[in-house]
């Protein structure tokens, strides 16, 4: 059994759900901030193993936001994600952020979208890695602030690493109406899109989610399990789940690991895939994630390939970089 971390750290492997604000590792931090130690570190920007909910867990993220106002410190975040990525044989990645969050220190949204955006580049240059950038609305943002966002997309997508569009933040706390205009916007460019539903909120939010914003893949929908009907519409129209084990059991959705859903909807023929969502925030690398699935499911090599080739299918990327990617993962893993 491929259990060993060490050996699961050498697998190729697809993450389409990565935010960059919660991803910073303790090398980074303390670069821009030398005194800090680790024990603080810990308290600070790494997330508590079980919260109350999604609000609380979303605390933490300050923290790590709060170091990502220049375009030095941008650019070493960039640089440290892609350092843990090529640790773990990670052959491509979606990146997220929200461009709007980075403004305190007078960076102009296009600015920011340009620094990173360029910074992935040079990544992807020198490790081999490919990856993509989605910018992040937020369901707190108003009207104006979602439509610049989706604009941005629009701007960059063509000549840029930036591939599609996508709603994050707290679910339980703000409705999709200040959102929809922005992603009218992204359908009527025909923008790629995703967008975080059922987490904090049940299958009427991941139904509403689908019927306003039309994407290809949703960032968790792990209640879709709540509604029978919602489980067989996901499989019959190929929508997608970026699912987060660990960020699950840490907003308290589910209790324990062996109590998520990820091996009922991969039984049932949902396409999904493996993610970390946070890698700091969640304590997690995606090759813990794939032993916690071996260790609690009995997961095996075949589940991570389909899993990875489901992600790959469903990524924002030409078919031809698709081909190559799929050769990547199947050469891979064992027989």
């Amino acid at each position: 059994m491929i259990n060993k971390l060490k050996t699961l750290e050498k697998l190729p492997k697809v993450e389409l759900h990565l935010h960059l604000d919660c991803s910073l590792s303790f090398d980074v931090v303390s670069k821009i901030r030398p005194d800090i130690s680790l024990k603080k570190y810990q308290s600070e920007f790494v997330g508590p193993p079980k919260c109350k909910n999604l609000s609380e867990i979303l605390s933490y993220v300050t923290n790590q936001l709060n170091l990502m106002q220049t375009e030095e410190n941008l650019r070493l975040v960039v640089k440290d994600l892609f350092d843990q990525l090529q640790r773990e044989n990670v052959v491509y990645a979606e990146i997220r952020f929200a461009p709007l969050l980075h403004l305190t220190n007078e960076l102009k949204p296009e600015e920011v979208v340009e620094i990173v955006a360029d910074e992935t580049t040079n990544c992807v240059n020198h490790t081999g890695i490919k990856a993509g950038i989605l910018l992040c609305t937020l369901r707190h943002f108003s009207e104006k602030e979602s439509l610049q966002t989706v604009k941005l997309v629009k701007r960059f997508i063509a000549n840029s690493p930036v591939a599609g569009f996508d709603i994050a933040a707290d679910e339980g706390g703000y409705t999709i109406e200040a959102n929809k205009e922005a992603f009218l916007y992204a359908i009527k460019h025909d923008l790629p899109r995703t967008a975080h539903a059922g987490e904090a909120k049940g299958p009427e939010s991941i139904w509403e989610t689908i019927d306003n914003f039309k994407p290809s893949r949703i960032g968790h929908g792990v209640r879709s399990i709540e509604d029978k009907n919602l489980i067989e519409y996901l499989i019959k129209n190929d929508i997608h789940l970026e699912i987060c084990p660990t960020c699950n059991i840490q907003t308290n959705i589910f209790n324990e690991y062996k109590n998520h859903p990820i091996n009922f909807l991969y039984n049932s023929g949902v396409s999904l895939s493996v993610n970390t969502d946070g890698r700091t925030l969640a304590n997690v690398s995606l090759s813990e994630e794939y032993k916690n699935l071996i260790n609690t499911f009995n997961w095996g090599a075949e589940h991570f390939v389909k899993c990875n080739l489901n992600a790959i299918s469903k990524a924002f990327i030409p078919e031809q970089e698709k081909k190559h990617l799929r050769q990547k993962i199947i050469s891979g893993y064992p027989a």
